[in-house]
């Protein structure tokens, strides 16, 4: 087992993986940019070193500074949690020369999954299905448009190297498509450096659905069961579930077992998640990120499995410590995203917390670096904790999760409390009966 951890990270994610390391018995570094220097997981870790100025890209974006930082403190493995590195094939192959363990999977399947093309067609040659669409990058307008008439409008179009969102267009008619194209490129390239695109069939009422895995890197691995995470705004998810409403067990245990199966062919190593476009009973892959997600905590509730310390062991050589037959799904649980954010405009709000009530009680969770007379920075992701309920089934999950946010107090910056307090009335909700567009419409119309 390792004896020091570094987290190249910060906010909650970054407390999350010290609490597991403690849980361990490892001692921990945090690094931290001099914004951060008050936070909670600098605070409770064992070490911890300034990486530099706010700004992420000279500071948690920074690889030397994270190298030298694992030097220093004698660090012998680096957890990256989730955004900035985590997903950077070459920071882990800097890490393994300089003979710092990276949590994570190895840097052939980030580059794999990485590349949006790649993945599509080895999720298909693994027997996983996939949405219609362009077998490789389109280059040319006649091109798209040939392929888009094969595969029918709208079609959706995709920067290769994307994520977030961005680089993404939907053209719903042919007149459309080459603006949508012009448009997905400059985005992709400013975003990402790259703007190679794909076109897909755009489905008009998904649900989005996410597969966690895990595996050894030896040909064992396992399905954790599905996330359902279809109410987004603008790409982005902002209340995830498991069990999902729109599945039957049939269908549950036949898209797990199929992505079980080919993360075994692929020998992945290490947590990842396999995500779906769900429409009318059939799945279609979009994209694998290898890496801890943020909304794992549901998974967790649900089954009693500690994601971040399976992480810690497998990385480690240890392996995986339960069998599929072994995982067991009990109850229903939903995350909310708290984000320091006003909750009609979603303006970012950062500023001094001066009061701060988390809620409490049976089956309530939250994981959340913030605390009263801590002051949110401007300079990175709004998002400042996460609460997540567990019940017997989805009404009692409902009903705690109404009376916990009642009971959560931040006072001081505006969040997205309220919103939640709101949507979670909605009948459509209470029923299961949401889409990727569901929360968009509804904000529109109110």
């Amino acid at each position: 087992m390792f004896d020091k951890i570094l987290i190249a990270n910060r906010g909650e994610i970054a407390l999350r993986i010290e609490r597991a390391c403690k849980e361990l018995g490892i001692k921990t570094v945090a690094v931290h940019s001099t914004a951060d220097a008050d936070a909670m997981h600098v605070r409770l870790a064992d070490e911890s070193v300034c990486i530099g100025p706010p700004a992420a890209s000279e500071s948690y974006l920074n690889i030397p500074r994270l190298v030298a930082a694992c030097e220093i403190t004698g660090a012998d493995a680096l957890h990256p949690g989730y955004g900035f590195l985590s997903e950077n094939a070459r920071f882990a192959e800097i890490l393994e020369e300089h003979g710092v363990t990276f949590i994570g999977p190895t840097p052939e399947h980030m580059r794999l999954m990485g590349d949006k093309i790649r993945a599509k067609e080895t999720a298909k040659a693994l027997g996983i299905p996939v949405v219609p669409g362009s077998g490789g990058a389109v280059t040319t307008n006649e091109e798209a448009i040939a392929i888009a008439r094969e595969i029918g409008f709208p079609v959706l179009v995709k920067a290769a190297a994307g994520g977030g969102g961005r680089g993404m267009k939907v053209a719903r008619t042919e007149a459309e498509l080459p603006i949508a194209l012009s448009t997905a490129r400059a985005e992709s390239k400013a975003a990402f450096g790259d703007d190679a695109l794909y076109l897909e069939r755009y489905l008009s009422k998904p649900r989005h659905i996410e597969i966690q895995v895990i595996g050894d890197g030896k040909g064992n691995a396992v399905y954790l069961g599905e996330r359902d995470c279809s109410l987004q705004r603008r790409h982005q998810k902002i209340l995830e579930e498991t069990p999902s409403p729109a599945l039957n067990e049939a269908q549950r245990k036949e898209i797990g077992e199929t992505v079980a199966r080919a993360m075994r062919k692929l020998k992945y190593r290490n947590a990842g998640t396999v995500e779906f476009l769900y429409e009318d009973g059939e799945f279609f892959f979009i994209e694998m990120n290898t890496r801890l997600q943020v909304e794992h905590p549901v998974t967790e509730m649900v089954t009693g499995i500690d994601l971040v310390i399976e992480q810690i062991q497998i990385a480690a050589g240890a392996g995986l410590s339960f069998t599929q037959e072994e995982v067991r799904f009990d109850g229903h649980a939903i995350e909310c995203r708290i984000n320091a954010e006003n909750p009609t405009t979603f303006r970012p709000s950062p500023g001094k917390i001066s009061y701060f009530h988390p809620p409490g009680g049976l089956g309530v969770r939250v994981d959340s670096g913030v605390y009263a007379g801590y002051t949110i920075p401007a300079y990175y992701d709004s998002l400042i904790g996460k609460l997540i309920v567990h019940g017997k089934n989805r009404n009692e999950c409902l009903m705690r999760l109404r009376r916990a946010l009642g009971e959560f107090v931040i006072d001081g910056i505006e969040t997205t409390i309220p919103l939640f307090s709101t949507l979670i009335q909605q009948s459509d909700i209470v029923d299961g009966v949401y889409d990727i567009h569901w929360l968009e419409n509804y904000l529109q119309k109110h």
